[in-house]
């Protein structure tokens, strides 16, 4: 038997085990066979596959009988969950008994036996935050005294075995991140380490689950964090290139340079009692810091332009320099492990924010930099090009399999694949989009920038959700603007509306799933990893085309690099992607039906609608709103319902 149907015969008896049974799809086989061929010749593979083909099945299959050592990196905490709890324990179950696979995690989401040792609960409160009320304190402390309970039973000290979520403030007592992390064999506690049982675990694994996060650790660190791997698999590929940005990058804030200096103040205390030191110089000179940021949100940082900032920045580092000093001089010994641990973390720490802020100072044209504001007030550097770390860490080393249901035309040599060594699928979705679905463009709209152009998009959505009886998801680029039309349709419509803000995700999530009448009127944040199956969603509303904004500071370096090719390679694949991802909030199963309404006329009349088409499903079309009500109603009407 050749290796592609032995995967194919295996797919065949997993799929016929899941839960009711049945078929392997005819796109699910395709991919696997692909991924198996991938995997054996060691060429990359680009696999497009839409809702409903079982695309987790599709490759761990065919990487469970490779005989390799395979990692998938996926971009939510929700496929991560969907992996390690039900499709590797059913592929274990039912094709590949010996199997071995393990979930890793980065650091800072296991608990610190070292920090949970050296310091109680209420002595932490110290370090929890800045002049919290009592009633802050008493819960935080309770928090506290929570986690500290349950580190006495956890086995595997990862934060979301919690019961409930604590404060982050509360966990940061609690945990140590990469950068502090002196490691095992410096730490007294290195033994007991849950995160270096973690990564033994991964180790010694077939499988190794990680998000995309962990994966842009392993490459800034030159393949320091992940165990030796034969191949990669990145599911949800169309989010590597922002995360790898994110991960290859720095991101300096006032509360991560006070708590800097606050460690090393008390890692050195015992030894200088009240004298002042560097450390205090940093504190002394953090509020200088956030008001600098705050007098500068929004501005990109420029090589070679020096100013007030940059200064600062030369300032601070010097300070650390003396502070890395002061460290270095201080001795734990051997009589005194837990000091020597706290010295040692106080000392990385300091050495990776000087590193950081050196890169800053030293800004090149490789780098874009910027002053980020909201709860993100602090100073960001990213790389425009990813794809050199990629090319050589990457695709140079191993085949990769990269999968989405929406996958950019080019992503893979966009990252840094070799075409020639690249094969690319697409093995569409087992949905019936042309019967199940339709795409309205409301072409007679005006132009978003018109005055008339919010006014008329609360009628289209009063009318749309009206012939829907609610059960409406309305996606926006702009908070503002959400806020606004949600105000204005909320005073039109007698079906309850939720607005993105008034609760948390989770929660605004669940109450529109229990209440079929409900509208959920939401942002970004929204327009991916929502899944809401049945007749409880049946339009998705999106009020403009997700292009980025102009004064986005990466999209705006990337723009400056492709120079006048900058909208059809930055721009267009980015909005198309994002577009794709909001209206796959409709068709969740085979039985779902519903609208998609695009609420700007340029999908209908611009030059480029077409590249923006062709990244959606393939649903039936419409101009005429008339359509899309008279769907809708159908729906709702078939549903046995009144709204």
């Amino acid at each position: 038997m050749s290796s592609a149907a032995r995967v194919a015969k295996a797919l065949a008896t997993a799929a016929a085990s899941l839960p009711g049974g049945g078929e392997a799809r005819t796109g699910q086989v395709e991919m696997a066979c692909a991924v198996e061929r991938a995997l054996a010749s060691g060429r990359h593979l680009v696999a497009r596959a839409g809702t409903g083909t079982g695309k987790s099945l599709a490759y761990l299959v065919p990487a469970a009988l490779s005989g390799k050592r395979v990692v998938v990196a996926t971009a939510t905490k929700a496929l991560q969950d969907q992996l390690a709890t039900k499709d590797l324990p059913h592929v274990v179950e039912t094709v590949a008994p010996g199997l071995e696979f393990a979930v890793l995690k980065g650091r800072s989401n296991y608990l610190c036996v070292q920090r949970l040792r050296e310091s109680s609960a209420a002595a932490e409160q110290v370090r929890l935050g800045d002049g919290p009320s009592a009633d802050a304190i008493s819960a935080l402390g309770a928090q506290s005294r929570r986690v500290a309970e349950w580190a006495e039973q956890t086995a595997t000290g990862d934060r979301a075995e919690l019961a409930e979520e604590v404060d982050a403030r509360v966990w940061s007592s609690f945990s140590v991140g990469s950068e502090e992390c002196p490691g095992a064999f410096a730490c007294p506690s290195g033994g007991d380490c849950f995160a270096e049982s973690a990564r033994a675990r991964a180790a010694s694994a077939d499988v190794v689950v990680v998000n995309l996060h962990l994966l842009g650790a392993h490459l800034a660190s030159g393949g320091a964090v992940l165990p030796e791997h034969d191949a990669l698999v990145v599911d949800e590929a169309h989010e590597l290139e922002d995360v790898l940005s994110s991960s290859l990058g720095v991101r300096i804030t006032p509360g991560r340079l006070r708590a800097v200096a606050l460690a090393a103040r008390s890692a050195l205390a015992r030894r200088s009692g009240d004298r002042r030191g560097a450390a205090d110089n940093i504190l002394d000179m953090s509020d200088r810091f956030e008001k600098a940021l705050r007098d500068r949100v929004g501005v990109r940082l420029r090589p070679g332009d020096g100013g007030e900032l940059l200064e600062l920045l030369e300032l601070l580092a010097g300070r650390l320099e003396r502070l890395g000093g002061e460290l270095a001089g201080a001795t734990g010994g051997k009589d005194d492990p837990e000091r020597a641990a706290q010295l040692a973390r106080a000392t990385l720490g300091v050495a990776h924010l000087r590193a950081e802020l050196g890169r800053v100072v030293a800004l090149d044209d490789d780098n874009v930099a910027w002053v980020a504001d909201g709860q993100r007030l602090g100073i960001e550097l990213a790389p425009i090009d990813v794809s050199p770390v990629l090319a050589s860490q990457v695709f140079a080393e191993r085949p990769v399999v990269l999968t989405s249901a929406t996958i950019p035309p080019g992503l893979a040599a966009h990252l840094g694949a070799r075409p020639e060594q690249t094969d690319e699928i697409d093995v569409g979705s087992p949905f019936a989009y042309h019967d199940h679905a339709l795409l309205y463009c409301a072409a007679h709209l005006p132009d978003r920038r018109h005055v008339d152009a919010e006014p008329a998009i609360v009628d289209e959505l009063v009318a749309l959700i009206s012939a829907a009886g609610g059960r409406a998801l309305a996606l926006f680029t702009s908070r503002a603007a959400m806020e606004r039309t949600a105000e204005a349709v909320r005073r039109r419509v007698r079906h309850p509306v939720l607005v993105q803000g008034d609760r948390s995700k989770a929660a605004l999530v669940e109450e529109f799933t229990r209440d079929p009448s409900s509208c959920l009127f939401a942002t970004m944040g929204f327009w991916q990893g929502v899944d809401v199956p049945g007749a409880t969603l049946t339009l998705v509303a999106i009020d403009r085309i997700p292009f980025s904004r102009p004064d986005d500071p990466l999209a705006a370096a990337r723009r400056d690099r492709a120079g006048a090719a900058a909208f059809r390679t930055v721009d267009l694949p980015r909005a198309a992607n994002l577009l794709a991802q909001g209206a796959g909030r409709l068709v969740r199963t085979a039985e779902d039906r519903g609208v998609v309404a695009v609420l700007d006329s340029r999908l209908a009349t611009a030059s480029y609608r077409w590249d923006l088409v062709r990244a959606l499903p393939p649903m039936r079309r419409t101009r005429q709103r008339a359509d899309a009500e008279a769907f809708l109603r159908a729906i709702h009407e078939d549903a046995g319902t009144t709204g």
